[in-house]
């Protein structure tokens, strides 16, 4: 979000209903990477249930510039949601959105649907999203030594589990 996009907010929350869509245009995409990369195929569900919280949520954000971070949360937020209910429907989850290379996805998809949820968060946080312990930890709700051991964790985790 840059600073051009503030009067963008402002309109959203002011009512436009132009701007709204614009807006929730503009954040699809990356609402849907880091939805899709928590919550695997249940991805697509926790990025629609993030922009409908945006939606109803916008006029409460009180500094615009800030959005991106919020909306960042708030998708975290829904991915682990979605995740562990649909790990509960079906253990053997194993879809995430397919990148450049399909054979490398798919393997990467499959080491990822090992993990849980919680560790697939983390591991989007810190290494695809570049955030660091305190941001994480604040994003999660958790202690930043959890983060870290959490972090320690999945890292292993998907080590061990890529080379066997």
């Amino acid at each position: 979000m840059t600073d051009a996009d503030v009067p963008l907010v402002r309109r959203a929350q002011g009512g436009d209903t132009l701007a709204m869509g614009a807006l929730l245009d503009a954040l699809g995409p990356y609402v849907g990477r880091i939805c899709g990369a928590i919550a695997l195929s249940g991805g697509p569900d926790a990025a629609q249930e993030t922009l409908i919280v945006v939606f109803r949520k916008l006029r409460t954000l009180s500094e615009p510039a800030a959005l991106h971070g919020w909306v960042r949360a708030i998708a975290v937020r829904e991915a682990v949601r979605v995740a562990r209910r649909d790990q509960r429907a079906n253990p053997l989850l194993t879809e995430l959105p397919a990148r450049d290379d399909p054979e490398l996805a798919t393997d990467i998809r499959d080491v990822l649907a090992r993990l849980s949820p919680e560790h697939r968060a983390i591991l989007v946080l810190r290494d695809v999203e570049g955030l660091d312990e305190q941001a994480a930890a604040a994003l999660l709700a958790v202690p930043k030594g959890t983060v870290k051991s959490r972090l320690h964790r999945a890292r292993d985790s998907f080590r061990k589990a890529w080379t066997s």
